[in-house]
Order: structure tokens, then C-alpha cells, then sequence
């Protein structure tokens, strides 16, 4: 296997052991896929840095949303990021930011940018919908077409 191939197979086995660790919510090994944590959350602009800030992002949206998971669709290389295209889905069972509970589901197409340094995962930015899940859990009319 040369250097590259070796090096996306690596990066990719990270990723996925994110994301699978996150499935079930064994935050610790999450934590341990990258030295310092950061998410970047594009839809609402929160960039969460450190161990702290990530691990009680994660506990707040998993309060929320108790059986929320990813599932994996398809995975990009580029030259610094596993770009990861999944489905997002969780039930509404508790509150977030001290709304109303729907106990309604979603489930939302996303993309993660896991960005890496080398060998090393420096960053998860993630791109979503927001209105979509809001409209399917009850909290947001929207037109069936624009």
C-alpha cells in the first residue's frame, strides 16, 4: 500500500471510529480521536474548542435527543479532510434550548469536513439543515415548495 493510500485508510478508520464511538455515546474514545477537540457547527456559527466545550455539546444535544446517530452514506478524501455525507437522526425527548418537547423524530442529510494535519484530526466542521429539522419535529412551517 503506498504512503497516500495508507494515509486516507488511516484517516478514514478515525473518522469512523468517531462516529461510531458517537452512535454509542462512548465519549471517551470520540475524545481520544483527536488531541484537541473542535467542532465547528455551521448552521448556528458555535465553534466548541477543547475536551469541555465538546463533551458538554455532546451531552446537551444527546439530553435532547437520547437515540440520536449518524449513519454513514458516503465518504470523500481530500488532500486535508475525510468529507463524510450522512444522515442525521434523533427523537425529540427533552429540550435543548428550552423548547417546548415534540417527541417527534427527524432525520436530515449532512456533511462533516473532518479536517486533519498529516495524521491528525485537528477539526470536525459540520454543515446542516436546521430548518429541515425543526419543520419535521413541528416547530417550523415551511411551504412544501418555494
Amino acid at each position: 500500500m503506498t504512503e497516500s493510500k495508507a494515509l486516507r485508510a488511516l484517516r478514514e478508520a478515525i473518522v469512523l471510529e468517531h462516529m461510531e464511538s458517537q452512535n454509542d455515546h462512548d465519549f471517551d474514545t470520540s475524545l481520544t480521536t483527536f488531541p484537541r477537540p473542535r467542532y465547528e457547527i455551521m448552521a448556528s456559527g458555535q465553534v466548541l474548542d477543547g475536551v469541555d466545550e465538546v463533551r458538554a455539546y455532546w451531552q446537551r444535544t444527546r439530553a435532547a435527543f437520547p437515540d440520536q446517530r449518524t449513519l454513514v452514506v458516503d465518504v470523500h478524501h481530500a488532500d486535508d479532510a475525510v468529507v463524510v455525507e450522512f444522515e442525521l437522526q434523533g427523537t425529540h425527548l427533552g429540550s435543548l434550548t428550552g423548547e417546548e418537547v415534540t417527541g417527534r423524530a427527524f432525520k436530515v442529510r449532512m456533511v462533516g469536513f473532518f479536517l486533519f494535519d498529516k495524521d491528525v484530526l485537528v477539526c470536525q466542521r459540520v454543515y446542516g439543515d436546521t430548518a429541515t429539522v425543526m419543520a419535521q419535529l413541528g416547530m417550523l412551517d415551511v411551504p412544501e415548495t418555494f
